[in-house]
């Protein structure tokens, strides 16, 4: 089969229309043009009043040869890429401590399914709650302000990705083709099948929730154990004849040491104290950049008539999102950030006494306001102190926003027109905020560094330049966000484990190396791949 790209057409295409514009793209006859289906479907909306649909097509010709010849020139036409994912060689039958998974979010659950599915009957570590309890309990947060430290947005079965608006695309590279079989493991577990096909995919809460309990399933059917409320408290190393450290054991919450000599930690960017304890046992790590704002809502009509004008609410586009950044003249880029259109602003701290902002959507998108992250980047030269002060400069502006928002997990809110002339909010105008357990209208200078809240106050009025509506005077401000990605990165070599550490396999947002629900999961199924390859060379070095 053959594959042509970046087909264009009108939005109010009719049916018949891909398929002539496939047949004229290949030079051939309707009749020559055997079947046909589409690959990837995508909408260019950057002329707002000439909306089209972008395809790519899988077709079966009469003479794929001679097509391929005649559309050589063509860089968008050529064979079907290969997107098959080959998996890790099957577990050696012999005796071994079973391979651990610290951390059941989504990098924790592909690298558990992966080894699952490859015989190695991993065990999983996860100091939240299934998915099903975690959601009850985060829900009692969000509408009665019980807040339950170890089951709440950041923590339990799924990760911080199950409250989000389940976005499934991503930037990486990816000759492996490990993110699509990420998309393929969701489908198989009850994800909508247009996943593969639109260019944009995502799912949204509700349907992650069964999802993550269909792999849960696949993955104990394997062979696989799950250990909730447990926590890895400490780590056992042995020291080997070259000097380098190995993993011995993990100290669990229980009391409980279990033996292992091979573990993915896959813990979150939200495992502050087990980065304090990996820090104390000598695990190399550093501060890394990551972002600090606010989030910020506007009806969800404004945002469809500022990107579709009068295309919106079209069903073939959905409810529309945005992407912005602005380089100041002070150095600092702002930009959006977990864009949720037709979603909600939600509670997401993991302790008690601070308030933390995220985003979420339903896969339907269909609440009244589209929210953002509006965000702003720092390094480390901006919190000095250790691979650890970017933790202490999270928890210091959200222990300032619960202050803020009156000491009661209620949320600090200002509208944009009060924000931009820095005088507080004592109001709200007709945007209502979405936030729960509650908001307090306040002035959210206090809950930010002075450099953020200016960038912020400097961007607002340029992204109203580029999106129609976005700097409106009724627009609310929620604080805090301090959660767009880990402030650590833990180290870790070619083979995937730490360079200091033998059997420490780093990896997800935790570790520094995703970012999003779908690069997570990539990098669990290449961790699972490197744990496959060493206890592979291990077996051999037994049976030697």
């Amino acid at each position: 089969m053959l594959r042509v790209t970046e087909l264009r057409l009108p939005l109010d295409h009719d049916a018949g229309a891909l398929r002539d514009a496939v047949a004229a793209r290949l030079g051939i006859g309707a009749d020559a043009l055997l079947d046909h289906a589409v690959a990837r479907r995508g909408y260019d909306a950057r002329s707002r009043g000439r909306i089209s649909l972008v395809y790519s097509v899988d077709v079966r010709v009469a003479d794929a040869a001679a097509t391929l010849r005649r559309c050589a020139d063509d860089p968008h036409v050529g064979p079907v890429p290969d997107l098959a994912y080959r998996p890790p060689a099957p577990a050696p039958h012999v005796s071994a401590p079973r391979p651990v998974v610290i951390g059941a979010g989504p990098c924790g659950l592909l690298a558990a399914l992966t080894l699952a599915e490859a015989g190695y009957r991993p065990i999983i570590i996860e100091r939240g709650q299934p998915v099903r309890i975690r959601t009850r309990d985060t829900w009692a947060f969000w509408r009665r302000g019980v807040f339950d430290p170890a089951s709440n947005v950041q923590y339990g079965e799924g990760g911080a990705g199950t409250f989000s608006d389940g976005k499934l695309y991503s930037g990486i590279k990816d000759p492996a083709n490990r993110a699509r079989r990420v998309l393929e493991a969701f489908v198989a577990s009850g994800a909508p099948a247009e996943i593969l096909v639109v260019s944009k995919p995502h799912i949204g809460t509700f349907r992650l929730v069964t999802i993550v309990e269909s792999m849960r399933a696949r993955i104990t059917a394997l062979g696989g154990e799950y250990r909730f409320g447990t926590q890895v408290t400490g780590i056992d190393l042995a020291t080997l004849p070259d000097g380098r450290r190995a993993l011995r054991a993990l100290a669990l919450s229980d009391g409980s040491v279990l033996p292992a000599s091979h573990a993915v930690l896959a813990v979150g960017h939200s495992a502050r104290d087990t980065f304090a304890m990996l820090h104390a046992a000598g695990v190399p790590m550093q501060a890394k950049p990551f972002s600090i704002g606010l989030r910020i809502e506007h009806p969800q009509t404004l945002i469809d008539r500022a990107r579709f004008a009068d295309a919106a609410g079209d069903p073939r586009l959905g409810a529309a999102d945005y992407k912005l950044v602005q380089h100041g003249a002070h150095g600092r880029s702002v930009y959006s950030f977990c864009m949720c259109p037709g979603g909600t602003v939600v509670a997401a701290t993991s302790e008690r006494g601070r308030v933390v902002t995220n985003g979420m959507s339903q896969y339907s998108r269909a609440e009244r306001n589209a929210n953002a992250g509006i965000v702003v980047g720092i390094t480390p030269a901006d919190y000095p102190g250790g691979p650890l002060a970017g933790i202490d400069f999270q928890r210091r502006w959200e222990d300032a926003a619960f202050v803020a928002g009156g000491g009661t997990y209620a949320a600090p809110v200002q509208r944009v027109e009060d924000f931009l002339a820095a005088r507080p909010s004592t109001a709200l105008g007709a945007v209502i905020p979405s936030y729960r357990p509650g908001v307090r209208p306040t002035d959210l200078a206090a809950c930010l560094p002075e450099f953020a809240t200016a960038a912020i106050r400097a961007a607002l009025p340029a992204f109203g330049r580029k999106l129609a509506g976005f700097d409106l005077a009724d627009a609310v401000l929620t604080g805090v966000e301090t959660r767009t990605s880990s402030p650590v990165s833990i180290a870790r070599g070619h083979d995937g484990q730490c360079p200091e550490v033998r059997g420490l396999y780093p990896a997800g947002e935790g570790a520094g190396y995703a970012g999003g629900i779908l690069s997570a999961g990539v990098d669990g199924i290449k961790a699972a791949e490197w744990v496959a390859r060493a206890m592979q060379a291990d077996a051999a070095v037994v049976a030697a």
